[in-house]
């Protein structure tokens, strides 16, 4: 007897097949976005003409038209000159006006803004700061007055935290110019002046949102900070470390609204709403009341309106005849925000959003179908689910961070059961929260326990030793990666109907994360001194004797710091220098100690700011490392290392923290100043020493006759331009190493300054560019050491080649 086939939400009742999608309304989205996209970069006059010619092919098809298509078409050329003209005209209104006129003259303004973005509050290099984004409504400049309305960042000092969205404000600054939908930065002087508050809805949000903070205020920072991340994504006040490590876990959109807390929240009001006996169209009220509310909560910005679209998308996607009207709604929600909000077209975010949700759309349910021969259908949706948005959003992760994380759909999958009644019990707690504050704390701690297991798969999988892999960014490789993920599309249905395939598959997952696999070139043979890759910040590997090593400074990134340790095998460190306490120096002190033994740290003589001072001491004392300042011309030597302090001098230090030239600092002219020997190749260890101590240095070692003549600079403070070139050319190096972070917003390192160094017959080498980056030598070597890197070799100079 032939089995019935089954009947669903998302079969026919009279064939019990699964109706097809309707790939119309993803067609016209995708020309909506090929439209946005020329009308926000192309010139205008070549935006015209491609317009044009899509057009002018769009009508001609339509004319040959024999398939019933012409309808479709016709509708694709007015999207497509609809998309390309409001999208022209938002670029426009950003380029031009009296904001970006006074921004290009970095004029000095005062005005009313309103405020649209929640004010958040940065930690800086050389002190706090807030950001938060407004329109201007009113501006004064250059002796003439506007009333207008201009999207800014607003950069301003502490205290503007206090300042509430939806609030209108006087102020005073300096306009810059801007990217994207701004139409400039204004750098705001002084305290806001408050013209008017926000209006009652604010207000309302505002309380919920109060509430559902206070009603985790007893639990652990990071599970008090991540309950409201997962319902509204107030992820402030987030330990950048768990946000590393979510990002190396592909749980990154747990930070950040999308469109599964609107998914989740608005199916809990109407599973409410089911048991109270709403019926009929009163759900599609509640629904549209929870999807408001839930904008509210979360706020009108750009990426909650998209990701309220995408919820709505995905709800429509999970009701009867799921996919064509998934599909459907997908492309009407791609057209509208773009004609509404076309900067989205350029948006990571928003490209991220869209593959996930049509991942979930396309692939899902065959990936479900496929695994339910042999599971249970919750779990194989469970399954499903996640790998398919992973699956669809890869190809762009890697493009932005040059790396494919191996554990995403894992740890997904191992996160997925806790994700709704961590949102459904923090959204619970806020509401409860008004009425009660002690009983909010019910459900609130509930939450909390459901994230601390989000929390621990995020940790735990961070430092599996291949959580994630490098991934060039070029277009090939992206390339190369979009072809194998559709072809995992493809095969994947196949696959997932034998649970013996999918047994062998999982375990051989399973071992490429557990097991790291050794890199046959790494570390390269003869290896002197290391320079780590370990983002906007330096750490620099000096090697003892096998598998012991001192380490100059960790950067900012605990997890790039213990990788790079790990790679060169290095399970004891004999001495940690700190050369001074910015973060990009001594932010990742735990990278070092966890996991091996360390025997002493040494730190710089003047412990700003206090607060890394503060946590580099209670790190050590909680392992029993002892710390200690270096005395100035104290020489050490430690197997195959020799160190001596070259700076500071007693006397120069001073506290205050004042800047100089807008980077410098008194904690960095503080910075410890070495020169090591390693194999027979010598280093002069630099710092971020400004050129202030540079001069200083320099004269000094000139008075003592001290012709330094070193085989290895580390260039100062990341290659920024403030150096004093005396003393860079004065030591004449054969090799000047540049820890710097890709994509940094300070402008490192400077080209003027390298193009100095090669010109005086040094090889450049930079971790932004080359990755870790080795000095090598061999025993009785003769002439300069020699690099080698992970990524590709630095361009010689020509003198050098």
């Amino acid at each position: 007897m032939r089995r019935a086939p089954d009947v669903g939400p998302e079969t026919s009742p009279a064939t019990g097949e699964r109706p097809g999608a309707d790939l119309r309304m993803p067609v016209l989205g995708a020309v909506a976005w090929a439209g946005a996209l020329v009308g926000l970069l192309a010139p205008a006059p070549l935006a015209v003409l491609l317009t044009g010619v899509g057009l002018a092919l769009l009508v001609a098809a339509a004319r040959r038209d024999r398939a019933g298509l012409r309808g479709t078409l016709v509708a694709a050329a007015v999207v497509l000159l609809a998309a390309t003209a409001v999208a022209g005209l938002h670029r426009a209104g950003t380029a031009t006006g009296p904001v970006p006129r006074l921004a290009a003259e970095e004029a000095s303004v005062r005005g009313v803004l309103q405020v649209t973005g929640d004010p958040r509050l940065r930690q800086g290099t050389y002190g706090d700061y807030v950001v938060l984004r407004g329109d201007l409504v009113e501006v004064t400049g250059r002796g003439r007055s506007y009333a207008l309305s201009a999207g800014v960042l607003l950069v301003a000092p502490p205290g503007w935290e206090e300042v509430e969205l939806g609030s209108r404000v006087a102020l005073a600054g300096r306009l810059a110019p801007a990217d994207g939908d701004l139409a400039g930065v204004l750098r705001v002087r002084g305290e806001a002046e408050l013209l008017d508050s926000p209006d009652v809805w604010w207000d309302g949000a505002a309380l919920v949102r109060g509430a559902l903070r206070e009603s985790v205020a007893h639990r652990p920072d990071d599970q008090a900070v991540l309950v409201p991340s997962l319902v509204v994504g107030d992820d402030a006040g987030l330990d950048p470390d768990l946000s590393a490590d979510f990002q190396t876990t592909g749980l990154t959109h747990l930070l950040a609204v999308s469109g599964t807390n609107l998914t989740l929240i608005v199916g809990f009001l109407l599973v409410l709403a089911r048991v109270v006996g709403v019926r009929g169209r009163g759900r599609y009220a509640v629904a549209a009341f929870g999807i408001v509310g839930f904008v509210l909560l979360a706020r009108t910005e750009p990426s909650v309106v998209r990701a309220a679209a995408m919820g709505t998308v995905a709800l429509l996607g999970m009701g009867h005849n799921g996919l064509r009207r998934g599909t459907r709604s997908l492309g009407v929600a791609v057209v509208v925000l773009l004609l509404v909000q076309p900067w989205l077209a350029v948006t990571v975010g928003f490209a991220l959003s869209v593959l996930a949700t049509a991942g979930i759309l396309f692939l899902a349910p065959t990936w479900r179908d496929a695994l339910a021969r042999w599971m249970p259908r919750w779990l194989a949706e469970a399954v499903a689910v996640p790998a398919a948005a992973q699956l669809a959003c890869t190809p762009v992760v890697a493009a932005i961070s040059g790396q494919v994380s191996l554990v995403a759909v894992l740890a997904n999958m191992l996160v997925a059961p806790v994700v709704g009644p961590a949102t459904v019990l923090g959204l619970a707690g806020g509401l409860v929260g008004l009425l009660s504050a002690p009983l909010s704390r019910i459900p609130g701690t509930l939450a909390s326990w459901c994230v601390a297991w989000i929390i621990a798969v995020a940790e735990r999988g961070a430092v599996l030793p291949a959580a994630a892999v490098g991934w060039g960014t070029s277009v090939l490789a992206v390339g190369g990666l979009t072809v194998l993920c559709a072809g995992l599309a493809v095969v994947a249905p196949r696959l997932l109907r034998r649970p013996v395939r999918v047994v062998v598959a999982t375990a051989l997952a399973v071992a490429a994360v557990v097991v790291r696999v050794p890199d046959p070139g790494w570390p390269p043979s003869g290896w002197a001194a290391v320079a780590c890759d370990v983002g906007q910040g330096d750490g620099i590997v000096l090697r003892v004797a096998e598998g012991v090593a001192v380490v100059v400074d960790t950067g900012p990134d605990p997890v790039a710091i213990d990788r790079c340790l790990d790679d060169l095998r290095v399970e004891r460190v004999a001495l940690l220098v700190l050369t001074h306490f910015h973060d990009d120096h001594a932010g990742a002190v735990d990278g070092v100690l966890d996991g091996r033994a360390v025997d002493a740290i040494e730190v710089s003589p003047l412990p700003e700011p206090p607060a890394t001072a503060t946590a580099v001491a209670a790190a050590a004392r909680a392992r029993g490392v002892p710390v200690s300042v270096p005395g100035h011309g104290s020489r050490r030597t430690i197997g195959d290392v020799s160190l001596e302090v070259l700076w500071p001098e007693p006397g120069v230090v001073r506290s205050g923290g004042g800047e100089r030239d807008g980077e410098g600092s008194n904690a960095n002219d503080a910075s410890l100043v070495l020169l090591a020997e390693v194999r027979g190749v010598s280093l002069l260890l630099t710092g971020d020493v400004e050129p202030p101590a540079q001069r200083r240095l320099l004269r000094t070692l000139r008075e003592r006759s001290v012709a330094l003549d070193v085989d290895v600079l580390k260039v100062p403070h990341h290659g920024s331009r403030h150096q004093d070139l005396d003393l860079l050319t004065h030591v004449r190096p054969e090799v000047a190493l540049v820890p710097v972070g890709a994509d940094n917003t300070y402008g490192h390192p400077n080209p003027g300054l390298l193009g100095t160094l090669e010109s005086a017959g040094a090889v450049v080498a930079r971790t932004d560019v080359h990755g870790d980056v080795a000095v090598v030598t061999t025993e009785g070597r003769a002439g300069p050491p020699g690099v080698v890197t992970r990524r590709r070799a630095p361009s010689a100079h020509p003198r050098r080649a």
